[in-house]
């Protein structure tokens, strides 16, 4: 079974037990938690479900399996002609989920 769900604002496609990294969300390590699935699709890829915007009584049960931080994002700004340049970095906040069912 493959869902399409949404999280923070980005669309992730997920089959069971699967390992996905996303942007950090609030849930202890350990704990599980539902979202909505956008659109379902059979293992065949015959039979799909398509959601206005979620499919009615489906749902992704996903389980936080630890925080961490990301790569190393460069942020470096400059003016032409001003002698304006900056740099900065950061490391974003990411949490692994594992999908541990799709109904």
């Amino acid at each position: 079974m493959i869902a399409v769900v949404e999280l923070g604002g980005k669309q992730y496609t997920v089959e069971a037990n699967q390992s996905i990294i996303v942007d950090h969300q609030h849930h202890d390590v350990g704990s599980s938690f539902d979202v909505a699935a956008m659109l379902l699709a059979s293992p065949d890829g015959k039979t799909v479900k398509v959601g206005t915007p979620t499919v009615e009584g489906s749902k992704v049960t996903l389980k936080v399996e630890e925080h961490l931080k990301g790569d190393k994002v460069r942020v470096f700004k400059i003016k032409s002609k001003k002698r304006y340049m900056r740099t900065a970095g950061f490391r974003p906040h990411q949490t692994r989920l594992t999908v541990t069912s799709i109904a």
